[in-house]
């Protein structure tokens, strides 16, 4: 497997995965985009393929569907032909100290 994606155009990497689309897209509940938050477990590319482990600050979240759908057409919108996303619950999503500061909780 690769870091790269080839989109005729230039090689997208997964740098800019992170910088353009994860660090750009805000849970619609907590307004804090889904890289800060640690939704994203992993990220891996095969040639223009990308496959996304995800995760939600809940299981019962009611953006999920929402979520999964824009970030899959956000992550084509900068060169993946194809996004697959996983879902995991495991481990449990935790808000890390910063992040419960930022929360205020």
């Amino acid at each position: 497997m690769t870091n790269e994606i080839t989109t005729g155009k230039k090689d997208l990497t997964k740098e800019e995965i992170i910088e353009k689309v994860f660090k750009k897209y805000l849970d619609p509940e907590l307004n804090i985009d889904v890289w800060t938050l640690g939704l994203i477990y992993d990220t891996t590319i095969d040639g223009t393929k990308v496959k996304i482990l995800l995760t939600f600050t809940s299981p019962m979240c009611p953006f999920g569907p929402q979520m999964v759908e824009e970030l899959k057409q956000k992550t084509m919108e900068i060169g993946a032909t194809e996004v697959e996303i996983e879902l995991t619950f495991d481990p449990p999503w935790q808000p890390s100290d910063e992040l419960r500061e930022m929360l205020g909780v």
